[in-house]
């Protein structure tokens, strides 16, 4: 598929995102790249967990772009609270976040999140991620977990010390 047959495909498309973020900066540049992307796609934001939550189970949405840092709460806490939806319902939650691999990203992940977006934005990641959540496809592999590079300290060798494995 061309860039231009991409770009067509991205405005038909239709569904509904909710974006739970405290950061008006970032949501201002989220609707404006939905808007500039998918025109039939809805954004509706809460700045708060609580609110995101409420606002998941009144408009049940296609997706959910989901901070890990937000007053009162973490993205964990409320991937907990929306467990029923995402385990049963296929509710799809992006991660969008600056957090790097964290363990906070990984038990996210673990707790079912769909993909793991890192801040800033990247326009083609944005675009992709959001037709692969609004047709029903599956994640993309390099989205589903962070990059883990274990860099090796160059005073250890290669053999087993007693006492670690």
């Amino acid at each position: 598929m061309s860039d231009n047959q991409a770009a067509s495909a991205d405005v038909s498309l239709v569904g509904k995102i909710v974006y739970i973020e405290d950061d008006p900066i970032s949501v201002m540049l989220v609707q404006s790249l939905v808007d500039m992307l998918y025109p039939r796609v809805e954004l509706l934001h809460a700045d708060s967990a609580a609110t995101g939550i409420r606002l998941v189970r009144r408009k049940q949405p296609d997706l959910v772009l989901l901070d890990m840092h937000l007053p009162g709460a973490t993205g964990i806490d409320v991937l907990r609270e929306l467990n029923p939806e995402v385990s049963t319902q296929g509710l799809r939650v992006t991660l969008l976040t600056a957090d790097a691999a964290t363990p906070s990203v990984i038990k996210a992940m673990s707790l079912g999140a769909y993909e793991y977006w890192r801040k800033p934005l990247n326009l083609a990641l944005f675009r992709n991620g959001v037709r692969r959540a609004l047709t029903g496809s599956l994640p993309d592999a390099s989205c589903r977990l962070p990059s883990l590079r274990v860099q090796r300290r160059p005073d250890y060798s290669d053999e087993v010390r007693p006492g670690e494995g």
